[in-house]
């Protein structure tokens, strides 16, 4: 009985592995990182949700004033018998229309240049004295104009894609546009459409994360006949002011 008695003693006060302390201590300590990242990462989507929703409604604020300003000018002008000459546009979408065929190796450098790499591309331009004179050498392979705000949201929305480590992730959550452009202070799709409209400080950056568009055959199709002709011809090619819209709608 005596030694039955010892045995149950030093069963009572065997110690527990240390091995086995030290993996519980390190499981409850990860599970407490994880906890804390997860309440920080729900409290930081709540204030990301509620900073977007005033960053949209100040851009939308921004371009109604000014939409109001242009509208109250031109009635003005009109009232004195003048006529309004509104600011030149700052901003241009460029689309490749024609293939390699043909192309001379200047008008291929320009095209590259501006990431038209292939049938269909379409990229922003900021406007200016040498990327005007760049855009007459190549306009017989494209076609550019001046895009609204609501054609350069439905680019960025619908075939929008980002640049991150050197690949093409879509934009399908701010948090790609955060990652991307966030030391730029551009963190949504909001900030990011405001920087390319307003043509702003950081335009370059925020373009070039934007991945070249891929668009597809406009519905309807180019005419065989007059693709090579320019715009003011009857054709497709070259300038088209404000009708770029148009054909980008057609081609989304």
């Amino acid at each position: 009985t005596s030694r039955r008695n010892s045995s149950s003693k030093h069963h009572l006060i065997m110690k527990t592995p240390e091995s086995v302390l030290k993996k519980r201590a390190a499981q409850s300590k990860v599970e407490a990182d994880r906890k804390k990242a997860s309440e920080a990462a729900a409290a930081k989507a709540i204030s990301d949700v509620k900073k977007f929703k005033d960053n949209a409604a100040k851009y939308q604020a921004e371009y109604e004033k000014a939409e109001k300003e242009a509208i109250d000018a031109r009635r003005e002008a009109k009232a004195q018998g003048g006529f309004y000459i509104p600011a030149e546009p700052k901003l241009c979408v460029v689309i490749r229309i024609r293939g390699t065929i043909g192309v001379s190796p200047k008008a291929k450098r320009v095209m590259r240049l501006f990431r038209l790499r292939q049938l269909h591309n379409a990229s922003f331009v900021r406007l200016n004295e040498a990327t005007i004179r760049m855009l007459r050498l190549i306009e017989p392979y494209v076609t550019y104009g001046f895009p609204t705000r609501a054609t350069v949201e439905k680019l960025v929305y619908k075939r929008g894609f980002g640049k991150l480590n050197k690949q093409r992730i879509p934009i399908g959550d701010n948090s790609v546009i955060e990652e991307g452009l966030g030391k730029y202070g551009i963190c949504c799709t909001a900030d990011l459409v405001h920087e390319l409209v307003t043509v702003g400080p950081h335009f370059k950056e925020a373009n070039n994360f934007l991945w070249p568009f891929k668009l597809t055959n406009p519905r309807g199709g180019f005419s065989a006949k007059t693709k090579m002709l320019h715009f003011l011809e009857g054709g497709e090619a070259g300038a088209r002011a404000e009708e770029i819209n148009k054909l980008v709608k057609r081609m989304l």
